[in-house]
C-alpha cells in the first residue's frame, strides 16, 4: 500500500546530494588512483554498488534520501531486497538508455504529476518513494 509518496523535487534533492556526497568523493579516490578525471571502473562500481546495497541495508534509504526524510519501499509492503535495487537500477537503466533519454523524461513527469508519484523504475522494481518510516 502506497503512503506519504515523496514527490519530484525531493527526490531530485536526494540524487544530488547523493551526486555531492558519494559521486565526488568517488572521482577524488578514482583521480589519485587512475590520474585523470575521466569516468573510471572504480567511479563506475563505487556508484552501483552504493546505489545498490545501501538501500537494502538501511531500510530503504540513502545518505540523500536520509538527510530529506524519504526512503524506498516495497510496495506490497514486504522488505526491501536486492533483486527490487536490481531491477530499480540495472533494468531500467537499460530502459532508459534503449528510449534514448526519454524515458528519463516520461519519469520526471510521472514522479511529479501521479498522485502515487511513482517512475518508471518505481513500477518495474515494484517500489515507490515515501516520507514514511521504517
Amino acid at each position: 500500500m502506497i503512503t506519504q509518496p515523496a514527490g519530484f523535487w525531493r527526490r531530485l534533492f536526494a540524487n544530488i546530494l547523493d551526486a555531492i556526497i558519494v559521486g565526488v568523493p568517488l572521482s577524488v579516490i578514482s583521480y589519485f588512483i587512475m590520474g585523470n578525471w575521466d569516468e573510471s571502473a572504480i567511479t563506475s562500481i563505487g556508484n552501483l554498488l552504493y546505489a545498490l546495497v545501501v538501500p537494502v541495508v538501511w531500510a530503504g534509504y540513502t545518505i540523500g534520501k536520509r538527510i530529506l526524510g524519504i526512503r524506498i519501499a516495497k510496495v506490497n509492503g514486504e522488505k526491501l531486497g536486492f533483486g527490487a535495487m536490481l531491477m530499480r537500477t540495472i533494468v531500467a537503466g537499460l530502459v532508459y538508455v534503449l528510449t534514448l533519454g526519454i524515458g528519463v523524461i516520461v519519469s520526471a513527469f510521472m514522479a511529479g504529476l501521479r498522485e502515487d508519484k511513482r517512475s518508471i523504475h518505481d513500477f518495474i522494481a515494484g517500489t515507490y518513494v515515501t516520507h514514511e518510516k521504517p
